[in-house]
């Protein structure tokens, strides 16, 4: 129960995390569209990743297939080109590993 109850909690902070990053840094792009967005597109990334995890495994591969959906996702939420799309997720997976290291929001030697 307890280990849920850790579960939960970490995957809230991790999307309420990814969430804030995904808005600064789409907002420093122009984009016009709220936390409603960024909300969104937080929670499909972790939909995106957690079904391609599941169907790859973890490794290389699960991480680029998963890289690729979200990016369409994410062109698909905020109606930007091929280019751009990829510039911002570059940018919000770079700040989303270094926040990662310093918020550690999952298992392991805290």
């Amino acid at each position: 129960m307890a280990d849920t109850l850790w579960s939960i909690a970490l995957f809230v902070i991790g999307l309420v995390i990814s969430t804030v990053i995904i808005y600064i840094v789409t907002r420093l792009f122009g984009e016009k569209e709220g936390i409603k967005h960024a909300f969104a597109a937080a929670l499909l990334g972790s939909a995106v990743y957690s079904v391609v995890y599941f169907i790859f495994g973890h490794g290389f591969l699960s991480a680029v297939a998963g890289g690729i959906v979200w990016l369409l996702a994410l062109r698909a939420l905020y109606s930007f080109g091929w280019i751009k799309a990829f510039i911002i997720a570059l940018i919000i997976w770079i700040i989303s590993g270094l926040t990662g290291l310093i918020i550690p929001t999952g298992p392991g030697p805290l």
